[in-house]
């Protein structure tokens, strides 16, 4: 009697699970492949954001223009010699020529850059707002009045509180802190250019600083640092300029 060739039960199911093992295992090597892939560009998108955000901060303080604010006029009168800008711990207000959306080809903008408690209590963020410029009597929804600079005795606009809503652009989130401080040369040169916490002097800073630090560091990935940016302004706003 001639004996058939063919395969057994046996060889079948071992075949079977050879070929099981095998796409388990090359699923797994792709499951793990893509978990790295995306982890990594996770990464590099926060790293580009907060980049990104950083640039922008440096930008915004850079573009500070010289406005005079129409703080407590009434309508129509003329505005008094007040400069348009407000120093606060976490709080500052200012007029700048570089916008979110159109960058430097925009229109000026004001800018209310300030901090507020983080998702769930934790930590803090920097959030931005922008409002069109509009002109001197645009500043006056901004500002209740004013009150006379003991040191130089100028005018400063006193300014009411800020407020986040629905536009509010964050900047930076999950800050262990986030404070704003500027520079000042006192009048008194026997005594050293400081920064100062808040700015109570008529005019404009000679620089602002920005400092944060990242809520949980972690050496893998870019970390908030400061922001320190110069300020090209060097007029006073109780002079007036013209062309002679």
């Amino acid at each position: 009697m001639r004996r058939e060739a063919g395969t057994t039960l046996i060889e079948v199911l071992i075949a079977v699970t050879l070929l099981s093992l095998l796409s388990v295992g090359m699923l797994t090597a792709m499951r793990v492949g893509l978990m790295a892939f995306s982890k990594t560009s996770n990464k590099l998108m926060e790293n580009r954001r907060v980049a990104g955000a950083q640039r922008v901060v440096q930008e915004q303080l850079e573009g500070m223009m010289p406005v005079v604010a129409a703080c407590g006029e009434a309508p129509g009168a003329t505005p008094a010699k007040t400069a348009f800008f407000e120093g606060q711990p976490q709080t500052m207000r200012l007029v700048s020529t570089f916008s979110l959306q159109q960058g430097w080809r925009g229109q000026p903008q004001i800018l209310e850059l300030f901090v507020i408690p983080g998702e769930d209590g934790r930590g803090v963020r920097l959030v931005v707002n922008e409002i069109p410029y509009t002109g001197p009597a645009g500043t006056a929804q901004l500002c209740t009045g004013r009150t006379r600079d003991q040191l130089t005795g100028g005018t400063l606009a006193v300014f009411a509180p800020v407020q986040a809503g629905p536009n509010s652009f964050v900047l930076a989130d999950k800050l262990a802190y986030c404070r704003f401080s500027y520079f000042t040369i006192p009048l008194d040169r026997t005594l050293p250019p400081h920064w100062t916490p808040s700015w109570n002097i008529s005019g404009w800073p000679f620089a602002v600083r920005i400092e944060m630090a990242p809520l949980d560091p972690d050496p893998s990935r870019l970390q908030p640092i400061t922001v320190t940016a110069p300020i090209h302004i060097h007029r006073a706003p109780e002079i007036q300029y013209v062309d002679y």
